[in-house]
Order: C-alpha cells, then sequence, then structure tokens
C-alpha cells in the first residue's frame, strides 16, 4: 500500500489504475478510505489499497480574514443582525461540512453586491447559532436587538441572516413582539453556503436589501420566489412556512400571497402592506413557555393530554381536515379527556395539518364536539404561528380571562392573511 502524508484540509491528487482525481481531503472515521471533496461538491471515499500514487498540490492553512471592510457612506444605510445559519457559514475544508464564519469582515466579503447597495451602519451579531437551537430567549433577545436600528432614524431597514429550519418561527415571534412598526425587518436565509458554486444567498440577501429599503413597514421573510437565480418573493412573517428540506424555493406563503416579487433593483408589490412612517415602535416580549405543539394522528390515545396538562398551560392542536381528532365514536376519544382538562384551565387551540385552508368547527359533529368542549378554532392559522401566538398571549397576565379573544384577533396578518391597509 503506497504510504499517504495527507492531512484533512490538503488539496490532492491522486492517481488510480485508470484515471487521477483531485479534491480536498476531510476527515475520515475508516483509516482506510481516503474522503475527498470534489470541485463539483459531491464527496468520494476512495479505498487506500485502490491508489497507486497521490501527492499534495496545496496544503491546508485556514485563511484568516482581518482587512477592514470599506463602505460608502452615501449609499442608503441598513442594519444588519447576524445570527448563524447557512447564510452564515462556509465549508470547512478539514470536515467537509459547514461551519460558522465568526469574522463579520469575512462575512461581508462574501457578500460584496450588499455593499454595492447599502451602508451597513450597524451590525449586530446577538449569537452565531444554528436555528434548531433557537429558543423563545434568542427570540426576544433579537426583539430587544432590532429595537434601537428602529429608532435610529439613518437606518433605513433591519435584515437579520437566519438559519431556514425554525426562521418561520422567529419570524412569526418578531411579528408579535415589535409593534407599531415604521420600518422594514426583513429575515432572509440560504440553503447551501456561499462559498458553494449552487449557493442561494446573494440572491437572498441583495432582495432582502432591497425590500429593507422598500416603503414596507412589515416583518417579512425574503427568500427565492423558484430554484432558479431570477427573483425572490417577500412573504408576510406571519403566513410563511418552510416547505422543502433542500430546494432554493423553500419557503412559500400559506394561506396568502406573497406581499411582493423582488430583484436586486427593484420590487414589485402584490399585496397591500403597513407602510413606513414616524410610528414609535414598541417591543413587547411577555411570553409564555408552557405551550405545546401537538400533532394528531389515528388511534392517538388521549392519555397524551394527561401528561401535557401536568406541564403546560395551553397546547395548539394540528387536527385533521377541518380540525378533527378521534370522537364519540371512537375508541379512542378525545372528547372526555379534552373536556376535563380545559374545565381544569388547559387552553386548547385548533389547527389543521393540511396547512392550506382553514377549520371549521360547524361542518362534521365531531368537531362540534370539540366545539361545545371549550376547544378554540384558529380560522388558517399556521400551527407554528398559533404555538407561537399562544405562548405570546399566556405570557400576558392581564390577558388571561381573554385568551379566546386575543386567540382569535387579528394582531399580524396571521388570521385570514388579509390586511386591512389603505
Amino acid at each position: 500500500m503506497v504510504e499517504l502524508n495527507f492531512n484533512p484540509g490538503d488539496y490532492v491528487k491522486i492517481r488510480l489504475a485508470l484515471k487521477e482525481i483531485e479534491g480536498r481531503v476531510i476527515e475520515s472515521e475508516d483509516k482506510n478510505i481516503i474522503l475527498l471533496k470534489l470541485a463539483s461538491g459531491y464527496n468520494i471515499g476512495i479505498p487506500k489499497e485502490n491508489i497507486l500514487a497521490g501527492r499534495v498540490l496545496k496544503k491546508y492553512k485556514e485563511e484568516e480574514v482581518d482587512r477592514k471592510i470599506v463602505q460608502n457612506n452615501k449609499l442608503p444605510s441598513i442594519g444588519l443582525i447576524i445570527t448563524g445559519g447557512t447564510i452564515a457559514s462556509k465549508a470547512s475544508q478539514s470536515t467537509g461540512g459547514v461551519r460558522p464564519i465568526t469574522n463579520v469582515n469575512e462575512f461581508l466579503e462574501f457578500y460584496p453586491e450588499l455593499l454595492n447597495m447599502v451602508n451597513i451602519k450597524k451590525i449586530e451579531v446577538p449569537f452565531k447559532i444554528f436555528s434548531e437551537n433557537m429558543s423563545s430567549g434568542h427570540w426576544i433577545k433579537l426583539a430587544e436587538c432590532i429595537k434601537p436600528m428602529l429608532e435610529d432614524n439613518d437606518i433605513k431597514g433591519v435584515i437579520v441572516s437566519h438559519g431556514t429550519d425554525t426562521l418561520h418561527y422567529t419570524a412569526v415571534a418578531l411579528s408579535f413582539f415589535i409593534q407599531n412598526l415604521n420600518k422594514p425587518i426583513v429575515l432572509t436565509y440560504s440553503q447551501r453556503s456561499i462559498d458553494r458554486a449552487s449557493s442561494d444567498a446573494n440572491l437572498n440577501l441583495q432582495c432582502a436589501a432591497r425590500m429593507a429599503l422598500s416603503d414596507c413597514a412589515e416583518v417579512m421573510l425574503v427568500g427565492h420566489a423558484n430554484t432558479e437565480d431570477e427573483y425572490c418573493h417577500a412573504f408576510l412573517g406571519t403566513k410563511v412556512r418552510k416547505l422543502h428540506s433542500s430546494r432554493r424555493d423553500a419557503f412559500q406563503s400559506v394561506n396568502a400571497k406573497p406581499l411582493a416579487k423582488v430583484f436586486p433593483d427593484k420590487v414589485e408589490f402584490l399585496e397591500k402592506y403597513r407602510k413606513r412612517g414616524n410610528s414609535k415602535p414598541e417591543v413587547d416580549v411577555l411570553f409564555s413557555d408552557k405551550v405545546a405543539l401537538i400533532k394528531f394522528y389515528p388511534g392517538q390515545d388521549p392519555s397524551i393530554l394527561d401528561f401535557y396538562a401536568l406541564k403546560y398551560k395551553g397546547i395548539v392542536l394540528e387536527g385533521t381536515g377541518l380540525g378533527h381528532v378521534s370522537g364519540s365514536d371512537s375508541l379512542h376519544s378525545w372528547i372526555p379527556t379534552l373536556k376535563r382538562h380545559i374545565k381544569s384551565g388547559l387552553v386548547v387551540c385548533m389547527t389543521t395539518q393540511t396547512l392550506f385552508g382553514r377549520v371549521d368547527p360547524y361542518v362534521y359533529s365531531t368537531a362540534r364536539e370539540l366545539l361545545d368542549a371549550g376547544v378554540i378554532y384558529l380560522e388558517d392559522m399556521l400551527p407554528e404561528t398559533a404555538f407561537v401566538k399562544l405562548g405570546f398571549v399566556l405570557g400576558h397576565y392581564g390577558w388571561k380571562v381573554h385568551v379566546k379573544e386575543k386567540m382569535l384577533e387579528n394582531m399580524a396578518g396571521e388570521i385570514g392573511g388579509r390586511l386591512n391597509y389603505i
């Protein structure tokens, strides 16, 4: 067997019996395999016994970016908040995976087009984590971080870069936490890190910047409208969901149209919106974590409610169809258990796991039973939106006797997706 003095991160050339292969060595748990990342982005494993010869073309050395970024202060100013996720990550040459970019200058060097559009007056990095690790505490910290940017008259809008997996939860939380909004708050993402040829990050950031400069004072999520690098959509923060695990257009509006088609150089509005103005934004971050989201499935034992009732103040059910769980005709009827816990003070809300469409308690007898038991039917509200809103409502002690009215109050376009703006 040929002796190979390769280290993770080295760029190497390997000769096999019929061809030569170039790639970057990445860490492998199997010491008998050389794992390479090819220029195409794919990884391949080559048994060492099949290698006839190999040499290092370039030794690995992690580059540190310490150059000062020069901005054009004649351009309109925005605020930028970096939270982590793929959009703030790059491929690790030693592991083949992605790692967070820890240097703000390095982040901006990857996105030079952004600096041709705006002057970033203020940059905040409140935390750098992947979005699946977020909790309500991170949403609260974000809202408090955004508020000074909203109060700065020079800043036209705010961009938040964020991981995709729970981005729609954050968009909902900010929609409720920040009231009397006076300028755009735009959350954006990427599905592939910027150092990959197929990255969607640049277009998303450019379109986010264009939307941040627009007249639309909403909490929005901006991302690819299709699988091509053509334009983005701006989605209302309470009516959007991640509907694909890997496509560029992972996010789609549900039960509402996108607010706008967004290009790097223009915005074409599709819906009415709140216009920017001189209102004084207020941050209300009262929130209860004693809420849960439960997906109903056939034959599910209602005793699961006993567990949640011990620990939680409220639950959101993802029911079937128009908003159903097992009724009186079932061996596993949920009706008696729900009645008992609702009578004891548990708040139970109903959404639909179909996502599109709305719940309706007046079509089938099971739903009428649930309504009579005290279940709150939430129209066409998305389950994730309902989950965050319920935590927000229950976080306000003074709203305790008005929970149903508050859950059915259209606070941020979460019901119907129709915004009553002139």
